[in-house]
């Protein structure tokens, strides 16, 4: 069997049977031709024995080709579900890969996370799941908590009622006071996804997001998937379901949007409360002079 033979058996596992996103199988696929390249090998044999060692020498090479961590720990992930595949197809029937840790970012102040890590977070949230329907469950309200700045109690309330999904969407918020959000087609899709797939019939007056054995799913589930994720792409605690609405409104601001604006899409009482992302918006900008400024270097 060729590695290009190896790496199609791969895709059709990620796409078909995972049935994972576009997005994931394009990284996985991308990172196990990598490691095929870096082992010279054609066979599943090669691919299972790959040990923590010849890993971790793989993956600092990678380093040294400037590799960031966010990504260099993503790698790592799709490197081990490829391992742990490879595994399965030789026989193994633990089908587990290479105990490696991922590296640790320096933990600083609270602060948004980039827009590459919180799609990274939604992504590994579905690739990690047990069950692809609750994969793609995870990542849909991920999407929308930071595609639409929804509180994560927002999103766990919607009903059936509101799929499909259309350009905007009515959001119920604090205090029972309804505000309009748009729709990105990226939430759209995932949500779309996640119904066409979830076992349980999701009805109009009905939770759209179903727990496991089909009751309302709970802030806490939804808590736990993030944590798991965070750690495996080796983002800091403050990486939280809160942090993507957190940045959604982060985001917005440094492109532009008013606090006018800002605060009807949040939802906030006040303005206020939306002013605060005024100084987490300075912050960012400083930390971002400080590291780029050849000053700050000497």
């Amino acid at each position: 069997m060729s590695a290009a033979e190896l790496l199609a058996q791969w895709h059709t596992y990620l796409a078909d049977e995972r049935r994972r996103s576009p997005h994931t199988v394009r990284a996985y696929h991308t990172a196990a031709r990598r490691m095929l390249d870096s082992l010279g090998s054609e066979n599943w044999e090669d691919v299972a024995a790959t040990n923590a060692v010849t890993l971790r020498r793989h993956l600092a090479a990678r380093r040294a080709e400037g590799l960031a961590n966010t990504s260099a720990a993503r790698e790592l992930s799709a490197l081990k579900a490829f391992i742990a595949y490879a595994r399965s197809e030789t026989g193994d029937a633990e089908a587990t890969a290479p105990r490696l840790r991922g590296p640790r970012i320096k933990k600083g102040l609270p602060r948004p996370v980039t827009p590459d890590e919180a799609i990274n977070l939604a992504d590994t949230v579905d690739a990690s799941a047990a069950d692809d329907w609750i994969g793609k469950r995870d990542r849909a309200v991920l999407l929308l908590l930071y595609g639409a700045g929804l509180r994560i109690a927002e999103a766990l309330s919607l009903t059936g009622k509101a799929v499909p999904l259309g350009e905007s969407l009515q959001v119920t918020g604090k205090g029972g006071k309804q505000r309009v959000v748009p729709i990105l087609p990226l939430i759209g899709d995932a949500v779309a996804d996640y119904a066409k797939t979830c076992p349980w019939p999701i009805e109009p007056k009905g939770p759209l997001f179903r727990g496991a054995k089909g009751g309302p799913l709970s802030q806490g589930m939804i808590q736990k998937t993030t944590a798991r994720a965070r750690r495996a792409l080796g983002l800091p605690d403050t990486a939280t379901p809160h942090a993507l609405r957190h940045s959604f409104a982060t985001h917005l601001l440094g492109a532009g949007a008013d606090l006018r604006s800002l605060q009807e899409l949040l939802g906030h009482a006040s303005l206020g409360s939306t002013q605060i992302y005024t100084k987490v918006d300075a912050a960012t900008l400083l930390d971002t002079y400080r590291k780029a400024h050849p000053r700050e270097k000497d």
